[in-house]
């Protein structure tokens, strides 16, 4: 993206310089990276930022409008319903693909969106790692609107912790330690002191909840919840009280974000970074170029059940639309120079809202394949998580 940065960043690149950084990334924490990391960062040029910025700030304002809210009033199952939804979602990310125009200029295309967190604590040390093992210029940074690495820690930790002893503020997942993103819980629990918990650990009394520690048992105020609450069905985490039920506990961004900013929000976001959108409930017939649309399940997640090869015969056969979408296609562009071929770019943009939102970081992910996915990127290299970095 930045001609020079990159022919000087590809010829200072050595394996042992990559080597060394990982070896730093997974000896740093209790848990390894368990993905794929890239050997580059993206390094952002003004003209893409710009776009990506004007793309934020226009699903900003569709996202935090009154009727955006009332639109997604039914996007929650009804076997999922939380009690205590908050106004807003805490944390909260736009995922873009990078795309190129016929005149050959890179722009955004808005993919995704989530009312839920990301890796907010492990890209605060991937950025610091980068830069410790290769020359990474100092006005160049991942942060936007002028946040320092050490305000973005100070938000985290208000918003997720606020006045709560570090001890009552707890990180929510599924068998934590068997997850993907697990760096991302050692990380945070480096950076403000919340230990994750497994959903199966908890403890109701009453309208409290409790986990323990050393023998025991510690009082939850605040959940950080990284639980995707319709992935407990696939799962053998078991608990002994339902979720639903009135809890004395403040969540941090509340669960019913997950559904209301999600794929089941795409139809109803407009613009120019945002690519056509149905809900097949909605269609009496279907677009005329099939081929140009993707088939995504409203209720999954990491990809699962995503279909890019689109027919009349396998939507008509479909016996729940309501639980469907049907999205034009994105076409990702290639544009990282590495050693053979070149890399596409899905660019992650990553919210704290505490009085307004505010976009304070990104991460990216970096791919040779058919999709973003590991299974289409096997063998390959210069492909995987990273960040971009963006003159100051």
């Amino acid at each position: 993206m930045i001609t020079e940065l990159r022919k000087k960043f590809n010829s200072e690149y050595t394996h042992q310089k990559y080597d060394a950084f990982l070896k730093d990334l997974n000896t740093s924490f209790k848990y390894p990276v368990d993905f794929r990391v890239s050997e580059t960062p993206l390094f952002l040029g003004e003209d893409l930022k710009e776009k990506l910025l004007k793309a934020c700030d226009e699903l900003c304002q569709q996202v935090t409008s009154t009727d955006f809210k009332e639109k997604m009033k039914d996007a929650v199952p009804a076997h999922l319903n939380i009690l205590g939804e908050t106004d807003h979602p805490e944390f909260f990310v736009f995922d873009f693909a990078i795309c190129r125009n016929e005149s050959g200029e890179f722009y955004p295309k808005l993919i995704e969106l989530q009312g839920f967190p990301t890796l907010y604590g492990y890209q605060y040390f991937f950025e610091q790692k980068l830069r410790e093992h290769f020359d990474i210029p100092e006005n160049y940074t991942s942060y936007f609107n002028n946040v320092t690495p050490d305000e973005y820690v100070k938000m985290m930790k208000d918003v997720i912790v606020a006045d709560a002893d570090p001890e009552n503020a707890i990180l929510l997942e599924i068998e934590p330690e068997k997850q993907k993103t697990r760096v991302d819980f050692a990380a945070t629990e480096k950076l403000i002191g919340v230990r994750e918990v497994c959903i199966s650990d908890l403890i109701k009394r009453n309208k409290n909840i409790f986990y323990k520690k050393n023998g025991k048992e510690i009082p939850i105020e605040r959940i950080y919840n990284r639980v995707i609450f319709d992935e407990l069905s696939r799962t053998s985490a078991k608990f002994n009280f339902d979720i639903r039920e009135e809890l004395k506990v403040t969540w941090i961004p509340h669960p019913n974000w997950f559904y209301k900013m999600s794929k089941y929000s795409l139809p109803v976001l407009k613009g120019e970074f945002v690519p056509k959108c149905f809900y097949l409930r909605d269609l009496s017939s279907y677009p005329g170029d099939l081929e140009n649309y993707v088939l995504k399940p409203l209720f999954s997640f990491a990809g699962l059940g995503v279909k890019v090869d689109v027919t009349k015969q396998m939507l008509d056969e479909i016996k729940d639309p309501e639980n469907y979408i049907l999205q034009e296609k994105v076409e990702y562009a290639r544009l990282i120079e590495t050693p053979d071929e070149k890399a596409k770019v899905e660019i992650r943009m990553m919210f704290i809202w505490q009085d307004e939102p505010l976009l304070v970081n990104n991460l990216v992910r970096e791919s040779k394949g058919k999709m973003m996915g590991v299974d289409f990127n096997k063998n390959k290299t210069w492909v995987g998580g990273s960040t971009a970095l963006h003159k100051v």
